[in-house]
Formats: C-alpha cells, structure tokens, sequence
C-alpha cells in the first residue's frame, strides 16, 4: 500500500500555491501552472508546505489521495526547475529539423512530418538526430514526447526509430534463412 499521499510537499521560497475552489495555481520563477484538483481529497496550505488528507479508504478515494499529491508536487517541480526530455533518432538518412513553430522529422517515409511544437514547450535541436524538449508542465513534456516518438517507434530487428535518450531496445534475432 502507498503512502505518498501523506507525503508533506515542499514549497520553496518564491513559489506561491493557491486554491480557488477547484483549481489550484502554482507561481513561481519560471511560469505559472493551473490545474483542476477534486473536492474529496483537503488540502492544507501552510507557510512552505502543503499536506493532503483523505476522508475514508475507499479505492477511489486512496487513489486520488496519492494522485493529487504527487501532481502537485510536480506543478511546484516544474515552476522551480522545469523538465526535460531528450529523443534521439537512430537510422540510415533520419534527421529532425527545427523551423519556426514547426519540427520537421525525416524518418523513412516518403514525405517528411511536420508537427506544430506546442506554445508552451521549448524545442531545441542540437544536431540532426537529437530533440531536446522542455517546459514546466510534466504532463505537457511527456505527451509531446510520446507523440514525437510514436510517428516511427523503435522497430526490434534493426533498432531503428525514434527512441528516448536512455531507451534501451531488445533486438531480436531475425529468420536464419535456412
């Protein structure tokens, strides 16, 4: 059984959290993030802290206990130090290009994608094959990274795709052609 949702989450100095009903604000140097946090679970707002209580131990009610807490501990996460994540292209010809608002992948197909880079998040391309993609939400970093990768996922015979910076990808033997 989990415990995180008894977890006190720290605030730092200069990050300030709100509660307005439902949505809970996060301010701090390097933005500002809102979300919507449900009524079940109370939220005690003290000078540096935050703790989280639940009124019973019913699944639901556990879940969500662990749940909120923890993302609220990356809303001030985020707002304090941000999150990153790095995507690596490995294959013969496959590259990545930065235009404007636009991520251009050349990765096999016959017609290179375009994905629009979402407003919030930070796109930079060191070299042809390596995205660097940062911002202050986790959630936003991570789903524009899942969607990056899954325009060409690793295939397991030759390893070839795009894969996160530390993914490591099992390759299978292929037919022996006997």
């Amino acid at each position: 059984m989990s415990r995180i949702g008894y977890k006190t989450v720290d605030v730092p100095a200069g990050v300030d959290v709100k509660r307005d009903g439902d949505q809970v604000t996060v301010k701090g140097p390097k933005g500002s993030l809102t979300r919507t946090f449900s009524d079940i679970i109370t939220m005690k707002i003290s000078d540096g802290a935050v703790d989280f209580d639940r009124p019973d131990n019913n699944n639901k009610t556990r879940a969500l206990h662990g749940t909120q807490r923890a993302n609220l501990n990356n809303m001030v996460q985020g707002v304090v130090n941000g999150f990153s994540k790095t995507l690596k292209l490995v294959g013969v010809g496959y590259r990545v290009q930065a235009k404007g608002k636009t991520l251009v992948l050349s990765v096999g197909y016959s017609n290179p994608v375009e994905m629009a880079i979402p407003e919030t998040l930070e796109i930079k391309v060191p070299d042809n094959t390596t995205i660097n993609i940062s911002g202050i939400s986790k959630q936003e970093v991570g789903d524009f990274a899942a969607e990056i990768r899954a325009v060409r996922s690793p295939e397991p015979y030759k390893g070839k795709g795009i894969r996160y910076e530390n993914e490591y990808v099992r390759i299978r033997e292929g037919k022996t052609g006997k």
